[in-house]
């Protein structure tokens, strides 16, 4: 067989060669939708490709976004790899003192920063130690005002430049492509390189019918932000099949979500739970004709079986979990059905939907404890661990890889068991498992449970110590609007559904759970919190 090597560039050619006319929609800051097709697209992409490498970038080169899902992020994530160069999709939403420590931890020289960030980002510049160049994506040509000497118009070079940059056809298809990192709850982020050979087999994995299934006909709308995980890999995957992109850029909301799908006829979204929280809310208090939808796919945490329903018996929508981390690409399994399911009744398609899924091909998964490889019953709990051609080997630069990689394995630090027919459910993180006399409580199993509560919008629950038991767990819950229930209302809700000693000792009520930069229940906050909390009697 040919000895080819997997790299970006063919994902280019590709799409310039067979959709040059199919669009990539992109709402910017200004509110502006923008309609660019390929063929406009790859045109702009080699002209930064060539603008960069004028500045200084050339093979091995970090170069950082800062940036919404847009088309000016989406020309970023090819001309910056293509050209041997490494992307560094940085989380806008980091705290200040993780994206200083991020960017000179990646050792980024340039910087490619939204317009409207560039204030927030400002504090950050006199702490910055490798970065040479900022260059400012917006509409026009104008330059915001800065401290930073060196800052450029995106458009501005873009226009001086030329658009013939050759691509090089010598990379190696290990060469890295790629970077982000994790959004810690704990310690400094932890950085994670991607590989043009690790991306470009997660994008077709991501085509498998049985995966996501993306193809030519989709309409895709990634709300996962481009600066997580690479938008689960949907803007590779887009160019890829040469889909329609629909980017959906800054300060989205559900409303807007919903009417994007309306407009321009999305097949296929991305997104975290609390994402599709708020916009099942909007969809039912102003329906759009979202019948375009063939699936939505939903990461990050857990869903509320609740919320699934809601999707898929009134909206008529599939809504598919998936499973995956910054280390991951991300995606390793995701809850499609299959075949033997065909007769299943409705609550136990439900479970299955509700679960992280079945693992993708070319990836293996095994849960383990102390024993051992646990059975495939459903109940035994161990440590996800996983191995394959687009999962990291170890964290950039950090000596906390030895904690995550061992044996040729991610220790995923998610604690799951593995149902009879092979779909994980993850059922807590090692460190929210909540430990009672000695026995393991899952506090991700409460807290789905409780966000069927028809008055609960969101809920988590943690450990408090225990004089007797060490732990006990403690509900926290956010009410849904204009909905009322008592703690023992919802103490009796789930009496029944679960063991008494499961039970949480109490339950606080919340105008907010607070969250991480991805949306995730931040637990580390709220223990701190709450950690003098006295049961009441």
């Amino acid at each position: 067989m040919m000895d080819t090597p997997l790299l970006l560039t063919s994902f280019l050619e590709r799409v310039e060669k067979y959709y040059p006319e199919k669009l990539i929609i992109s709402r910017t800051s200004t509110d502006t939708t923008h309609r660019i097709t390929y063929k406009e697209y790859v045109k702009r992409t080699r002209k930064l490709a060539s603008t960069l490498t004028k500045l200084g970038m050339k093979k091995g080169t970090k170069v950082g976004s800062f940036a919404w899902n847009h088309h000016r992020h989406l020309e970023a994530y090819f001309a910056v790899p293509c050209a041997g160069a490494i992307l560094h999709m940085i989380n806008i939403r980091l705290s200040p003192e993780h994206i200083i420590y991020v960017i000179n931890h990646a050792e980024d020289e340039i910087l490619l920063i939204d317009g409207d960030l560039l204030p927030l980002f400002e504090k950050a510049i006199p702490y910055l130690k490798t970065v040479k160049h900022i260059v400012v994506m917006q509409d026009n040509m104008d330059i915001p005002p800065s401290s930073f000497p060196n800052i450029h118009s995106y458009e501005k070079l873009l226009a001086e430049s030329e658009d013939t940059f050759d691509f090089p056809k010598d990379l190696d298809e290990n060469t890295p492509a790629g970077m982000c990192y994790t959004s810690a709850t704990t310690g400094m982020p932890k950085g994670v390189v991607y590989s043009h050979r690790g991306i470009v087999l997660h994008t077709l994995a991501l085509g498998l019918a049985d995966s996501m299934g993306v193809r030519e006909q989709d309409v895709l709308l990634p709300i996962v932000p481009m600066f997580h995980a690479n938008a689960w890999g949907l803007p590779f995957a887009g160019v890829a099949y040469g889909s329609t992109q629909v980017l959906p850029g800054p300060a989205f909301t559900p409303a807007l979500i919903l009417d994007l799908v309306e407009q321009e006829k999305v097949t296929l979204t991305a997104g975290v739970p609390t994402i599709w929280l708020g916009t099942a809310h909007e969809q039912q208090k102003n329906p759009r004709d979202i019948s375009s939808l063939r699936a939505v796919v939903c990461g990050g945490s857990a869903s509320p079986k609740g919320l699934i329903k809601t999707f898929e018996e009134q909206f008529k929508v599939p809504y598919i979990v998936g499973y995956g981390m910054t280390e991951t690409s991300p995606i390793v399994s995701l809850s499609n059905y299959t075949s033997a399911m065909d007769d299943w009744t409705a609550e136990e398609k439900l479970d299955i939907r509700a679960s992280q899924g079945l693992t993708v091909p070319l990836l293996d998964t095994e849960i383990v404890n102390e024993s051992g490889v646990v059975p495939w019953d459903g109940q035994t709990m161990g440590e996800l661990r996983i191995r394959g051609p687009w999962i990291a080997n170890e964290y950039y630069k950090d000596e906390r890889s030895a904690d995550a990689f061992k044996d040729g394995w991610l220790y995923t630090g998610d604690i799951a068991v593995v149902t009879p027919e092979g779909y994980i459910k993850i059922t807590d993180r090692t460190k929210d498992l909540i430990k009672s006399g000695g026995e393991w409580i899952s506090s991700v199993e409460l807290e789905n449970a409780l966000m069927t509560h028809e008055a609960i919008f969101e809920a988590a629950v943690i450990a408090i110590p225990h004089e007797k038991w060490l732990e006990r767990p403690l509900a926290c819950v956010v009410l849904k609007e204009g909905k009322e229930v008592t703690k023992e209302e919802l103490i009796n809700y789930l009496d029944g559904q679960f063991a008494k000693w499961w039970l949480p000792d109490d339950i606080v009520f919340l105008s907010e759970i607070p969250k991480t930069s991805v949306g995730k229940f931040l637990k580390a906050k709220l223990r701190d919190e709450l950690k003098d909390y006295q049961v009441n009697a």
